[in-house]
């Protein structure tokens, strides 16, 4: 039986050096849930063992829930429970006080602490107003000192949940950002290139329909990517990491968002044109299928050479787009038109994310910890 539970123990020991060692969500999951435990450890360990406080468990159970996602989420969280903590034990201390039964003080202090609670500021916290109420009441403690005791030891919790999170691998979320960095490039070169081979097959509706989802998923893609940047540079906030650590990793720059937020739109309007489409000149599948190949390998990995070529000849192919419009042979419909306005627009933010891109391939230091 010892050499099975040894042979466990040791398992959960790879198993969670694995995790810490690993990158992505089982590293963040794995760090944080150490931390966490680390944090209500040491609190007892303060508050329980050595001060030998009446009241010791609040100090590791209000660490518990302050080792939050974000070092600013933990600030934050800190300050709102320690004031609804405070509120809710003055509320239920005084109803204590004044009404002298243990029913009839519930009865009037519970619901301010639960409205109080839900007060729209103090956000997920406000459960720990008539929590703590409850807590004053159940074991009658309204006395100065027990008050005292109850707030001192809950303070101290709050203090060591946040300097353990802050202190020790604060959590920085930019691999979220640069995943959809890299995803959103290729995605979108992907969905060009099969534009482009099979508008100049036979036409189906089906699959145009097709096309359009996905790029309707695309702006979804970028709207995603806009989230993961305010949980980055929430991540940034009051974190102490940068001093911490040899060499800072910042996330990507917010002008990227901002451009492909432009890329991801124009595809889906030309695709959407495409769609909506009765009647288009015969010349203009044979034209548009370069554009769009062209537009594809500009996003494709590769070096500046290939990408000013693809830009070049996206260029050339989007000239002879607009020729056909003041070509009198040809009928000018509205989504002729729509197509030529919509591929210039690819073709001006193109060529801004290709110059982007030019400028990130010099190689550049990374900046040094102050």
């Amino acid at each position: 039986m010892w050499h099975s539970l040894t042979w466990e123990a040791t398992s959960v020991c790879r198993s969670v050096r694995r995790c810490v060692t690993a990158r992505g969500p089982e590293r963040y999951t794995t760090v944080q849930s150490l931390k966490t435990a680390g944090a209500a450890l040491v609190a007892w360990a303060l508050a329980g063992w050595w001060w030998d406080a009446p009241m010791a468990l609040l100090a590791p159970w209000t660490a518990l829930f302050l080792v939050q996602s974000t070092v600013y989420r933990s600030l934050l969280s800190a300050l709102q429970q320690f004031v609804v903590v405070v509120a809710g034990t003055l509320l239920a201390a005084g109803g204590g006080v004044l009404l002298q039964n243990t029913m009839a003080a519930m009865a009037v202090v519970l619901p301010l602490t639960v409205l109080l609670g839900n007060y729209t500021r103090f956000g997920s916290q406000g459960l720990y107003a008539p929590t703590a109420a409850l807590f004053v009441l159940v074991y009658e403690s309204y006395a100065g000192f027990d008050i005292l005791h109850r707030l001192l030891e809950t303070l101290l919790g709050a203090t060591i949940g946040v300097c353990v999170n802050a202190l020790v691998l604060p959590p920085v979320h930019t691999d979220r950002v640069r995943r959809l960095r890299s995803q959103l490039p290729r995605d979108c070169a992907t969905l060009l290139h099969e534009v482009a081979d099979g508008i100049e097959g036979v036409y189906d509706d089906g699959r145009v329909r097709g096309w359009y989802d996905r790029a309707l998923r695309l702006t979804d893609a970028v709207a995603e990517l806009r989230d993961a940047r305010r949980w980055s540079d929430e991540s940034f906030r009051f974190n102490p990491g940068h001093k911490l650590r040899r060499t800072v990793v910042l996330p990507p720059s917010a002008d990227w968002d901002l451009t492909w937020d432009r890329i991801t739109e124009h595809i889906r309007a030309t695709i959407r044109t495409l769609n909506d489409a009765t009647t288009l000149p015969d010349c203009v599948p044979g034209t548009l299928s370069p554009l769009l190949r062209s537009a594809g390998d500009v996003l494709d990995p590769g070096s500046a050479d290939d990408r000013d070529r693809a830009l070049n000849e996206m260029t050339a192919a989007h000239r002879r787009l607009t020729a056909v419009l003041a070509d009198g042979r040809y009928e000018t419909t509205p989504a002729l038109g729509a197509l030529a306005l919509d591929t210039q627009r690819l073709l001006d933010d193109l060529t801004t994310f290709a110059d982007a891109q030019d400028v990130q391939d010099v190689p550049q230091p990374r900046r040094q910890a102050s």
